[in-house]
């Protein structure tokens, strides 16, 4: 597939209640908006994907992320629980496009330009099927974006098994056969820091970030250099291991 201008691109917002570290996460009120809300304003802000939908389950519990994205005035879809590969191809299947924009809905303070620059690169390398900043990472965790083209989800669609389906694009970038993949780097590097939602301690630690920059959307390099400056908030997450693939 040839990438352009032209190229549809739908952004995808996993959102479910359920989590093992910290249930209920994704609609906790961060700065008088929900975690999803903050996700959905980053989205919104950038400009840059062309429809935007979230989804999540059929399970009764996440009643109130259909109801949050009515209030939000996005689409919802629901679909499977752990199969969030056919929740998303469903989703597709729903809200056309020739590419996927993957966003999870705990990480509330991504950066629109991130999320901008993404499309932009995608939208300008003919051919390319995948794109991520995290095939090697220098965002903090939790400000990450990535895009796979539809041929590449289709395929995964048709091969992936196990986590790889809880995943999405794990299959693409970790089977990658003919596919062309990209990845974004920025300056600082700053991999070590974290300001995903996963626990209780990474509450604490964007809970401080936003009672001291606001309810904004904070550049990456601001928030970068704003926990450098701040041991003492940057620290109060530090010791939290991401889960390995498998296992999430």
């Amino acid at each position: 597939m040839e990438n352009g201008a032209s190229v549809r691109i739908v952004g995808i917002i996993q959102a479910r209640m359920g989590s093992t570290r910290l249930p209920g996460k994704v609609l906790r009120q961060l700065g008088g908006r929900s975690v999803l809300a903050w996700v959905v304003r980053a989205v919104r802000e950038a400009g840059a994907v062309d429809d935007l939908v979230v989804a999540t389950t059929t399970q009764a519990a996440d009643d109130a992320v259909a109801a949050e994205c009515r209030k939000l005035e996005t689409p919802c879809h629901r679909g499977p629980v752990d199969d969030v590969l056919t929740r998303f191809m469903q989703a597709l299947a729903g809200h056309p496009g020739d590419a996927v924009m993957r966003f999870t809905a705990d990480c509330p303070l991504l950066d629109p330009m991130v999320i901008r620059d993404a499309t932009l690169v995608y939208r300008a390398v003919p051919g390319l099927d995948y794109l991520s900043t995290g095939l090697a990472r220098t965002l903090p965790r939790g400000l990450d974006v990535e895009i796979a083209g539809l041929p590449a989800l289709l395929r995964a669609d048709r091969e992936a098994t196990a986590y790889h389906r809880t995943h999405v694009t794990s299959y693409v970038y970790s089977h990658p056969g003919e596919s062309r993949l990209l990845g974004l780097a920025y300056a600082p590097a700053a991999a070590d820091l974290r300001v995903t939602l996963d626990t209780e301690d990474d509450w604490r630690l964007v809970s401080s970030v936003v009672a001291g920059l606001g309810d904004r959307c904070v550049p990456a390099r601001t928030l970068v250099e704003w926990l450098r400056a701040r041991p003492e908030v940057r620290g109060l997450n530090a010791h939290v291991e991401q889960k390995a693939l498998q296992e999430a």
